[in-house]
C-alpha cells in the first residue's frame, strides 16, 4: 500500500511547505481511518497507524473484552478473546490488524480529500502565523490583479494575498497588475478562505512607517513624531520633535537639498507634507500646526479644548485652506478645536464694544444728572411747603 517514495515525499513537503511532518502523519492516520470506516461502516472501532521509520502504514481494529456480547463490530467474548492471548481480561482491548488489499479507490479518494483539507488548514495556520508577525509594518509587494477597484497584491515571501479596498487607496493614484508597490499591514483575519490580509497606502500608518524608512533619525528614535494628522492624495501633517539639543528635527526630515522629504512625497503621489516642531505650549503648538499660514495671536479655552486664531486678512484663506483642509488637519494634530478669525474682525469688534462702552458710561452720567434734578425738585418742593 506505500513504499519509501510516499515518505520521501512527506520530507519534501515538510522542507518546502514548511509544514511539520508529524502534524502531517497525524493529519493523515486520521483521514485514512476516516475512510477505512467509509468502507468498511461506521461501526467498525478502528485506527490507522503510520510510522515513517519502518515505511509502513498499519489498519487495526479494537474491540472491548465484555462478558455477554451485544455489539460485535465494537465487543468480543473473554472466552474468543483468550483463543488470541490467553492472558486478556475483562475490560481489555483486543486489536487486530487488518488487510490493506481491499482499501480501494473509493477509500484513497475519500482519504485524499481529507488530507488536502489539513492540508490547507495546516497552510493557512503557517500562513497566518507567519503574517501576523508582520503586522503594523511596511511591505513591499506586487499587483496581482485588480478587480472592481479592489487591489490584490502577493505579500513578498510568502504564498499569501493581499487585500486593498478602494477606501485604502490614496485617491487618484493608478495602479498595474506587476507593480511593485509598498503597503502597510493594516489587519490579519483568519476567513475560512484562508488568512485575510487588509492592506493600506491611505492611513496615517503608512505615512509614519515611510518616514521610519526614509529617515534614519525617526528610524533610530532620534527624532521622533508626535502626531500624524492627513488627508490622504492632498495633505498631511506630521509633528515631530527631539530631546537632542545637537538635532534639527525638521532638518532631519527635509535632508540635503530636500531629497528625503520629497522622497516621501513621490512615495505618496505628490501628497503635500507639512512638518511641525511640536512644543509643550500649546498656543505656539496650535500656531505652528497652521503652518503655512502666518499666525497673530492665539487664545484657547483649555475646558471645552477650543481656541481661537487671528491671522492677517490676507491669509485668511491660507489659514483656512480649500474646503477648510488646513484648519481641520491642524484640529486632527493637536487635538483642539480651532477657529480663525481674521485681523480685521477682531478690529472692528473691539471698536463696536469701544462705542458700546462709552454709550453705557453716557447713560451713567444721564441717569445721575436725572436723580440729581428730583433731589433739587424734592428740596424746592420742601422749602416751598414751609412757605
Amino acid at each position: 500500500m506505500i513504499n519509501r517514495d510516499f515518505f520521501q515525499a512527506l520530507e519534501d513537503l515538510e522542507a518546502e511547505k514548511k509544514i511539520d511532518k508529524e502534524k502531517f502523519i497525524e493529519a493523515l492516520e486520521t483521514a485514512l481511518t476516516s475512510a477505512y470506516k467509509k468502507m468498511y461502516g461506521e461501526a467498525k472501532s478502528a485506527i490507522v497507524k503510520i510510522n515513517p521509520e519502518k515505511y509502513t502504514i498499519r489498519i487495526y481494529s479494537y474491540k472491548t473484552i465484555v462478558d455477554n456480547v451485544q455489539d460485535p463490530d465494537k465487543e468480543i467474548s473473554l472466552e474468543e478473546a483468550r483463543l488470541i492471548k490467553k492472558s486478556y481480561k475483562l475490560g481489555d482491548f483486543v486489536a487486530q490488524e487488518e488487510s490493506t488489499k481491499d482499501f480501494g479507490r473509493i477509500a484513497a479518494q475519500t482519504a485524499k480529500q481529507v488530507v488536502m483539507q489539513k492540508l490547507k488548514e495546516l497552510e493557512r495556520g503557517i500562513a497566518v502565523s507567519e503574517i501576523s508577525e508582520k503586522e503594523d509594518e511596511l511591505l513591499t509587494t506586487i499587483v496581482k490583479r485588480i478587480d472592481n477597484g479592489t487591489v490584490y497584491v502577493q505579500i513578498s515571501g510568502s504564498h499569501v494575498e493581499g487585500i486593498m479596498l478602494p477606501s485604502d487607496q490614496i485617491p487618484n493614484e493608478k495602479y498595474e497588475v506587476g507593480q511593485r508597490i509598498k503597503v502597510y499591514v493594516k489587519k490579519i483575519k483568519d476567513s475560512f478562505r484562508g488568512p485575510q490580509i487588509q492592506v493600506t497606502r491611505s492611513n496615517i500608518g503608512f505615512v509614519r512607517k515611510i518616514f521610519e524608512l526614509e529617515i534614519p533619525e525617526i528610524a533610530s528614535g532620534d527624532v521622533k513624531i508626535k502626531n500624524i494628522a492627513r488627508d490622504p492624495g492632498n495633505r498631511s501633517k506630521v509633528a515631530i520633535y527631539t530631546e537632542k539639543p545637537n538635532i534639527d528635527p525638521v532638518g532631519a526630515c527635509v535632508g540635503n537639498h530636500g531629497i528625503r522629504i520629497n522622497t516621501i512625497v513621490s512615495e505618496l503621489n505628490g501628497e503635500k507634507i507639512d512638518l511641525v516642531l511640536y512644543c509643550d505650549d500649546q498656543l505656539e503648538y496650535i500656531a505652528r500646526a497652521l503652518s503655512p499660514a502666518k499666525v497673530l495671536s492665539v487664545e484657547t479655552n483649555e475646558s471645552l479644548m477650543a481656541s481661537r486664531v487671528i491671522v492677517p486678512d490676507d491669509k485668511l484663506s491660507l489659514a483656512i485652506g480649500k474646503n477648510g483642509q488646513n484648519v481641520r488637519l491642524a484640529a486632527r494634530l493637536t487635538g483642539w478645536k480651532i477657529e480663525v478669525k481674521p485681523e480685521s474682525a477682531i478690529s472692528k469688534a473691539n471698536e463696536i464694544n469701544e462705542v458700546k462702552d462709552v454709550e453705557y458710561e453716557l447713560t451713567e452720567l444721564e441717569d445721575e444728572d436725572s436723580f440729581q434734578s428730583l433731589d433739587d425738585l424734592e428740596e424746592i418742593s420742601g422749602s416751598e411747603n414751609e412757605e
